[in-house]
């Protein structure tokens, strides 16, 4: 590392269970980084700031000034260009060393498989079921760690499933394909600072697993209201009749 990279890391360098090692491990770390909205604003900021090397962006959407409110990596100059060119613009200007490569275009079959398999981490900031089933296929197929998050009106949840542990559930284990909704922020509405706490979380979650420290949130789903101010957590266990991860698959 040179000097400027000793500087740019310093504070978090300084924790003994990170030291020069882990922010070596985040340097040569790739995380893909599904949907660049609420979640994933948050998210690829504070992963680019952190120095994970390599991000790869997923988004085919364009920034609308509906996306303001709480799509921070954007900017009012942004409206209707698309958000992997805003979002990489900002991201290289927090942190011009680490390498940042776009997807313009939903993900799925081989093409999702080869981006999962190549990935440390794979970082579900989607706002819909569809994509989170999807994700969760190529990442157990892959065993690539999963961290999953959501968010909509005050209450928002954070998880991690990571198939490379054999006990870990994955997220069809919490819910089934059948009684999945298609509530959106776009229908039902979400407070903006719930998104920066939530995609904070994954970020974090995110950084352990690439550098194998702490405990994370494997088989635990934390939940927060924001409206009371409360959080939960509850305990998921792996689901032996699951239809993506349990061993009669």
């Amino acid at each position: 590392m040179n000097d400027e990279q000793l500087l740019r890391y310093s504070r978090q360098m300084m924790l003994p269970e990170i030291d020069a090692a882990g922010q070596e491990k985040l340097n040569n770390s790739r995380v893909l980084i599904i949907g660049l909205g609420g979640l994933g604003s948050p998210v690829s900021m504070y992963l680019a700031s952190a120095g994970v090397g390599q991000l790869i962006l997923v988004d085919f959407d364009k920034v609308d000034i509906s996306n303001l409110q709480r799509q921070i990596v954007h900017t009012t100059n942004d409206i209707d260009r698309p958000k992997i060119e805003s979002a990489k613009e900002r991201l290289q200007a927090i942190n011009p060393e680490i390498n940042i490569d776009c997807i313009d275009h939903a993900l799925d079959g081989d093409e999702l498989l080869n981006e999962a398999e190549k990935a440390d981490v794979i970082v579900d900031a989607s706002d819909n079921f569809q994509t989170r089933f999807a994700l969760n296929d190529a990442s157990v197929k892959t065993k690539t760690p999963l961290v999953s998050g959501a968010a909509i009106r005050f209450e928002g949840q954070v998880s991690v499933f990571n198939p490379k542990d054999e006990s870990s559930p994955c997220y069809r284990c919490l819910y089934d394909e059948n009684v999945a909704t298609s509530e959106t922020c776009t229908a039902n509405g979400v407070i903006a600072p719930l998104l920066g706490i939530i995609g904070s979380i994954q970020a974090n979650e995110t950084l352990k697993l690439l550098m194998g420290i702490g405990d994370t949130l494997q088989g635990k789903l934390l939940l927060l209201d924001t409206l009371h101010m409360d959080w939960n957590q509850a305990i998921l266990k792996k689901d032996p009749a699951c239809p993506v991860c349990s061993n009669s698959q």
